[in-house]
Parts: C-alpha cells; sequence; structure tokens
C-alpha cells in the first residue's frame, strides 16, 4: 500500500517497541523514515529494518533531554529528504516507579523534559518545514495511566496530561497552516512489556484477559496502522483528537495501587 507515498516522517524513540513498529508500518507504506534514537545500536538496527521492507532510512542519534539535539534531528530530516510531513513524538525517558510523595524534583523535571519539552520543541523546529509543504501531520502520544491516575507514575500521569493540551492547543492553531495534531493512548507488548512477562508467569496472559479484546497489542500490527490514519491523508478533517488504542482496556480500566501500600494511613 501507499498512503504514505513520498512523505517523509519523524519518529522519536524508533529504535524499539511501539515507536519501531510505527516506523515500520509507516515504511510498509511508502514514508521515508528517520529514526530520532538515543540508542545507537537499536537506531541503526531499526533503519536496516525499514530499508529491508523496502523503504528509505536515517537514523539520527537523538536525546529528547536536549533541545538541540531535538532540533537537530528535524533539521537532518529535511536536509536528507528535502522536507518533513509526519512527526511522532513517541519517545520518553522513565523514572523510577515510587510512590508520589517519594518523587523528586530531578524525576519530575527529566519526565516533563522529555515528554512535553521535547514534543515542543519538536513540534516547533518541525512547523516551518510542514509549512513549506502546504501542511503536516504531527501524532503524540499520551496514556491512559493518566485517565486512570496510575499509581507510582505520578510525574508520568502530570507530563502526559500536559501533552494532551499542547495537541489540542497546536490543533487549535495550527489548523491554518493545514497541520492535523492528534494524539495516541496505546497499549501494546513493547520492551517494557516483554520485561514484565519474563519477570512475572502469567503476567501476558492476565494483561490480555484485561481487555475487552482478550489480547495484547502488537505495536507495528495495532498501533502502527492508527497512526498510519493521524499521518495520512484519510485523516485530513480529524485534529485535536486523542484515541485510545489499547484493545478496549479503558473501559474497565484496571488497579494499579501496590499490593504492600495500605487503603488507610490515617
Amino acid at each position: 500500500m501507499d498512503l504514505l507515498k513520498d512523505k517523509v516522517a519523524l519518529v522519536t524513540g524508533a529504535g524499539g517497541g511501539i515507536g519501531r513498529g510505527v516506523a515500520r508500518r509507516f515504511a510498509r507504506e511508502g514514508a521515508a523514515v528517520v529514526i530520532a534514537e538515543i540508542d545507537r545500536a537499536s537506531g541503526a538496527q531499526v533503519a536496516r529494518e525499514v530499508e529491508e521492507l523496502g523503504g528509505r532510512a536515517l537514523f539520527v542519534h537523538t536525546d529528547v533531554l536536549q533541545k538541540a539535539s531535538v532540533e537537530a534531528a528535524v533539521a537532518a530530516a529535511a536536509e536528507r529528504f528535502g522536507g518533513l510531513d509526519i512527526l511522532v513524538n513517541n519517545a520518553f525517558v522513565p523514572t523510577p516507579n515510587v510512590l508520589l510523595e517519594d518523587k523528586t524534583d530531578e524525576m519530575l523535571e527529566q519526565t516533563l523534559t522529555s515528554t512535553v519539552k521535547a514534543c515542543w520543541w519538536a513540534m516547533r523546529a518541525a512547523l516551518p518545514h510542514m509549512r513549506a509543504r502546504g501542511g503536516g501531520k504531527v501524532v503524540n502520544f499520551y496514556s491512559i495511566d493518566v485517565d486512570i491516575g496510575a499509581w507510582l507514575h505520578a510525574d508520568y500521569n502530570t507530563a502526559k496530561a500536559g501533552i494532551v493540551g499542547l495537541t489540542r492547543s497546536a490543533a487549535a492553531e495550527w489548523g491554518r497552516f493545514n497541520i492535523t495534531v492528534n494524539a495516541i493512548a496505546p497499549t501494546a507488548m513493547g520492551a517494557t512489556f516483554h520485561k514484565l512477562a519474563a519477570e512475572n508467569p502469567g503476567f501476558a496472559e492476565r494483561s490480555a484477559a484485561m481487555r475487552p479484546l482478550g489480547r495484547c497489542g502488537d505495536p507495528e500490527d495495532d498501533i502502527g496502522p492508527v497512526a498510519v490514519f493521524l499521518a495520512s491523508d484519510m485523516s485530513r478533517y480529524v485534529t485535536g483528537e486523542s484515541f485510545h488504542v489499547d484493545g478496549g482496556l479503558h473501559l474497565p480500566g484496571y488497579n494499579s495501587r501496590p499490593a504492600h501500600v495500605p487503603v488507610r494511613e490515617y
């Protein structure tokens, strides 16, 4: 298929998990894909995979904690492929899973920087290139954790809620440039999922059973197509929206309270 033929896409954090799945799906649809990834080995590997799928690829070593690095990735995309049509903000740098009262200012700053600030920097850097092309597509990532107030993720929940606000603001203001801006809240079998499954027998089965569809998502085959939709002309009249792509997990939600934490401490 050629839903993204002749388009240039940049995907942050594309060296693994959902980012890799999106990059590979974009390649299958004809896009040139820029792999903006901090891990050199995995970033280069995904670039090779994109080329093996018949696509054009560029790996750019990118640290989303650094503004100059994010801006350089956007500039490299435009220089190599002549412009930029699609931006997918997927990367973030995780912090330890601890209670809100144990989160530090440094943890909060790291999470805000790698999500809200990195997204802000990438979007603003991409804007002139998209305007030069007559429009563009921005796909941001938020999380079901925001909706349920997931325990041990207070800084992450705060940052991802900010992503929703940024998505809506950009959609409202950049529609005049023919740029659509939408967000996806995905759950899929990425690196974290496989680590938990390896460490906790039965985790994969329990995770699948929580979802109305009864299975866990695949980054390339379940999340990738929704990203393609939002990156293609099929969604040209959709902007400012947030989509759950989680097999229906957002309907029942889930209890994230750690077993060792008392219900009441007063």
